[in-house]
Formats: structure tokens, sequence, C-alpha cells
């Protein structure tokens, strides 16, 4: 029998939940490629669904993820189809086409164009439309690019519904400190595939999580306090988990929960590039050219400056396989 989901209407209030789903009899599938089209597929979802994501967190064989679902509001075809899109990423013929078939048949306004806006209605402001749609589109991805056919995904996927305060904040740590208790960094903060690691690179949408769990306006003291419960918090064992020391947690409080220049310069680095290429522009224009040849990929790919490092240095980003959806 299914469990009864805890949901509210997103028609009277703002809610929050924390949402966890696993692969089929947990089966390790997920590696530094996927976890970042998952990454990825979880955002464009989430931006078209109208949902936000305090933060998140991808793992070997599931991932997690802390969510704002806003009260439902009105929104215009322009918004709708702007949305849409977000779903058809690329450039081929056939994303254009049907593209264009929207277009043709908002402008008609006909009964095809009411019934379009209702089935995109549908997926708007509601937590188990967003997941059911992020679980759907990177099975199929997944499943083109490994050769792969049937269930990816174990079971429903699991939420609980929060309030808005210490039990968002509570799960918000409990995301982010995945990766670390699972012995893959050493400092929450250096694992790639979680919100606090794109907050502390200076990603704008993930700094906003912090300020949404700290209920702290601005951005950077938001995560500064957030560091210091971060490690709080991680000085407690958890199934085996590794923890935090009482020596790294007393540097992190005498820091007040700030980070040197150079540790933030890494962090950005480890963000954008996640073992790319980083080097002078000539040095990374020379291996994008040689990944062209090797692998057809990164046409539009070219050297970034990193103006923080006071250099020359550039950066390449990782150029993933594209998620081809239907």
């Amino acid at each position: 029998m299914r469990k009864h989901r805890q949901t509210i209407s997103a028609d009277l209030a703002d809610s929050y939940y924390h949402v966890t789903t696993r692969t089929v009899n947990g089966e390790e599938l997920f590696g530094a490629p996927e976890k970042e089209v998952l990454r990825k597929i979880i955002l464009s979802t989430a931006e078209f669904c109208g949902v936000q994501i305090i933060t998140h967190a991808e793992m070997i064989n599931h991932f997690h993820l802390v969510a704002r679902v806003p009260m439902r509001s009105e929104l215009s075809d322009a918004e709708l189809f702007r949305r849409f899109a977000l779903l058809h990423p690329g450039t081929s013929i056939w994303r254009q086409r049907r593209l264009r078939t929207v277009e043709l048949i908002l402008e008609r306004n006909g009964p095809e164009a009411a019934a379009w806006r209702a089935r995109q209605l549908r997926q708007m402001n509601d937590i188990s439309a967003f997941v059911k749609l992020v679980k759907q589109r990177f099975s199929i991805w997944f499943n083109r690019n490994h050769a792969r056919f049937g269930t990816l995904w174990a079971e429903r996927f699991k939420s609980n519904l929060l309030q808005l305060g210490p039990a968002v904040l509570r799960m918000t740590a409990y995301t982010d400190l995945n990766g670390f208790r699972a012995g893959l960094c050493a400092d929450p903060k250096d694992y790639r595939f979680c919100g606090y690691a794109e907050a502390v690179a200076g990603n704008g949408r993930a700094r906003q999580g912090a300020v949404i769990a700290m209920g702290i306006e601005d951005a950077d003291e938001a995560l500064l306090a957030y560091r210091l419960i971060l490690m709080s918090v991680a000085t407690y064992a958890k199934n085996g988990g590794k923890t935090v020391t009482a020596d790294q947690l007393a540097k992190v409080i005498a820091a007040g929960g700030s980070l040197s220049f150079a540790e933030l310069l890494a962090c950005k680095c480890r963000y954008l590039t996640d073992g790319a290429v980083l080097g002078s522009k000539a040095f990374v224009m020379e291996q994008i050219v040689r990944m062209r040849k090797a692998t057809g990929r990164g046409q539009k790919t070219v050297p970034r400056d990193l103006p923080e490092a006071g250099s020359e240095l550039a950066i390449m980003v990782n150029v993933m396989p594209a998620a081809k959806m239907t």
C-alpha cells in the first residue's frame, strides 16, 4: 500500500521539503559525470516547476535536496514558454521545430493553447510533480548514455514537510554534510556536488539558499554563520560517518566561519573545473583543441580568466554530455 505523502497546497502558503531517493537495490551507478548531469537536471527542472532549491547533494546511489515550493501565482505565456524551453536544451532542428510549434499554438490561442497551458501548470509549484520529472529526465539520459534500459530508481521518493526555521536549517546541514560524512572530502566545502560548495564558490542561487536556511538577509553573513553551524553539526557521528575533530572545529570558530582568500580561490577553481584544466590561456587553449580532436565536443568551450588569482591563470570548464530529452 502506498504511503500517504505529506504535502500542503501551494495555493495556501510556501512550503519546504527534504527529499531523498535512491537507485534500484542501492546500486552505486553515479560517478562525477552522472552527478553533474543530475545536478543540472535538478536545477533546470526546479526553475521550470517554480521550485527553489535551498541545497542539494548528489551521491553515488542517491540524491538529497531541500526545496522551497512557493505559493502559486499567475504565469504569462511568455514565462511558461521560457520555462518549457529549459526542459529541451540544445540547438537541434527537432528542438527548434518543437518550440516553434508551441509558439504557433500559443499565437492561435485556441483550445490547443488552453490544453498546453493546463499541462504545464499542473507541474508547477508541486513537489511531487517536480521530483517525478527530475527522475524521469535523468533516467532517460542515464539509460541512453549507458546502453541501459529499465527502471533506475528503487521506489517513490521520500519527503519530509519542514517548518521554516530550525527544521529547514537542520535538514540543509544534513544534506550538505553527505559527501563529507561519506569520506569523499576533507571539508564540506570541498564536495563538488552539494549546495554549500556552490555557495562558497560564489553561486548566487546557492548563496540565497544559505540566506533562507539561516534567516539572515546578507548572504555573506549567512554563509559565515552557516559554516559555524555546519561544522558544529559535523562533530557528531552519524551511522559511522566521518566527523570534524575538536581541533578542526576550534579553528573554524576562531576564524568566525570565514575562509582565507586561498581557500576561496581553491573552492572556486574546483567548482568550475572539477578536474578539468587550470593554467595559462595558451595551455588551456591547447588542451581544448586536443579535446575537440579526440571527442568532437567542446566547440563552444573557451578559456575563462581567473582575475581573482591576480595572474594570467585561466580555466576550462568540464564539457558534459548533453542531456537528450524527448
